[in-house]
């Protein structure tokens, strides 16, 4: 692991330490990609995390009176989803954020983060390279602005040196007359790499096109464009066979390998599906209801962080649990999962794959469902953090805790508290949700004994005794 934390209070505080730390530095905002590439061994001259975190102000969506959106460096996926510019000047990016892993991980993951990773898999680069994005990228030399068209050298890899942050990714709005769709194929339904990916966006004038931008991820090394497809639908007015015959063009553009994922023949051949999936979604009007205006984000009140009592040092982690003040003087070099069950021995918050996929870790981290074992230990300096054990009040079990025993949801256990973090965040946003809303809220859960319709069914029955209480 890391062997220094720095807790920047500042951009400038952040780019300095950068510089003086060098490739032995990474920053973390998210960190759901940086403490997996840890802990498989593949960063073992990392030495520093700079956390940006707490630095305020890095997380806004905004219009610039010229009509360029930005988007701040700690933007996570989850303000994607939920801000209604987005949805209404880029609703690609935002179908593209909404298919990130799950509610837990679309909380911490950033924009920013699933840029700099580089992986040509990433679902936001392709919506984002369809709109023109431009980086700004900032270091104690001064600032710099890249075309997202050209950041990109290869597989994970950019012309990002390694003392430059990630400050802005900014794009023009779109506008009524340029409708954006994005698309993957992916092995599941959540919590899924794309096994191919695309993005749509046309400008009409009328019926025709005079203008077409498809953009295809996990086709090639970096992010390409289906250059032949875009040529030739400007002119021509979208029909089935126009749509075909693009789709067809959209497919010879892709240079796939084959992986675990998928072979290249069947990437090939999925990319002409998708693409003229998205061409026949604008084609009848694209519904903006495939994302839920109201969309389940386990993000709650949007709970802010208590300020520490003691500014960070580096010597102790100052932290609430459960409404407990502590003081750990351990475990900085760990998750915060393991922080919370050997530095605090809360037991109850389980680990269950150590990767971000099966939600047994789940706790709220400053109001907001995540995933512990994806979290640095130095995170929880001055924030709120509760646990399973802090549902309860007494010997009192909450309305989900006790729903899951009355209808046998509980099953081996081992998923359980995470199931019921999700469940009991949700419930914070819905008082009634559907079972869809359900379905949504738990795709972060997985349960080992394949008891979902217990689990959804004890949900339900948590949702009635809530309302019944108001």
């Amino acid at each position: 692991m890391w062997q220094n934390y720095i807790m920047a209070e500042s951009l400038d505080e952040a780019v300095e330490a950068l510089s003086q730390s060098g490739e032995t530095a990474r920053i973390v905002a998210g960190g759901t990609d940086l403490i997996l590439e840890i802990e498989r061994g593949l960063r073992p001259n990392l030495q520093t995390i700079i956390d940006i975190t707490k630095i305020p102000g890095l997380d806004g969506i905004t219009e610039d009176p010229d009509g360029m959106i930005h988007l701040g460096p700690t933007v996570t996926h989850n303000h994607v989803v939920g801000s209604p510019l987005i949805r209404e000047k880029a609703f690609a990016l935002l179908q593209a954020c909404w298919e990130v892993g799950s509610p837990q991980i679309r909380n911490r993951g950033t924009v920013a983060g699933n840029l700099a990773t580089a992986s040509p898999a990433n679902d936001t680069i392709s919506p984002l390279m369809a709109l023109n994005a431009k980086l700004t990228l900032r270091s104690t030399k001064g600032e710099r602005v890249v075309p997202l068209s050209e950041f990109y050298t290869g597989v994970r890899r950019t012309v990002m040196a390694p003392d430059e942050i990630i400050t802005d990714i900014a794009f023009k709005g779109l506008t009524e007359i340029q409708p954006s769709f994005f698309i993957k194929t992916a092995l599941r339904k959540a919590q899924a790499i794309s096994v191919i990916n695309i993005s749509v966006i046309l400008e009409r004038t009328g019926d025709l096109i005079s203008q077409a931008r498809i953009t295809l991820g996990a086709a090639a090394p970096t992010i390409i464009h289906a250059e032949g497809a875009e040529t030739f639908l400007k002119g021509k007015s979208l029909s089935e066979s126009v749509i075909a015959e693009a789709g067809e063009l959209t497919a010879q553009a892709a240079r796939p390998i084959s992986d675990i994922r998928g072979s290249a023949d069947y990437r090939n051949y999925m990319i002409g599906v998708i693409a003229k999936r998205a061409l026949t979604a604008i084609m009848n009007g694209v519904d903006k209801e495939l994302v839920p205006a109201e969309a389940i984000l386990l993000m709650g009140d949007g709970m802010e962080t208590r300020p520490p009592m003691v500014p960070w040092d580096g010597q102790a982690i100052h932290t609430w649990i459960n409404g407990r003040e502590y003081h750990f003087t351990t475990g900085f070099e760990k998750t915060l999962l393991n922080l919370i069950r050997e530095e605090a021995g809360l037991t109850g918050t389980k680990e269950g794959c150590a990767e971000g996929e099966c939600g047994a870790c789940t706790v709220f981290l400053d109001g907001r469902a995540v995933m512990s074992c994806l979290v640095p230990a130095a995170r929880a300096h001055g924030a709120e953090i509760v646990t399973i054990e802090g549902l309860q009040v007494g010997d009192e079990l909450s309305p989900v805790q006790d729903a899951f025993v009355e209808r046998g949801a509980i099953q081996c256990g081992f998923c359980t508290p995470g199931f019921i973090m999700s469940a009991t965040k949700l419930l914070e946003e819905r008082q009634t949700p559907s079972q869809a809303e359900i379905r949504q809220a738990i795709t972060g859960n997985l349960c080992r004994c394949t008891g979902y319709y217990k689990i959804i069914e004890a949900i339900e029955v948590a949702s009635q005794a809530q309302s019944k209480q108001v």
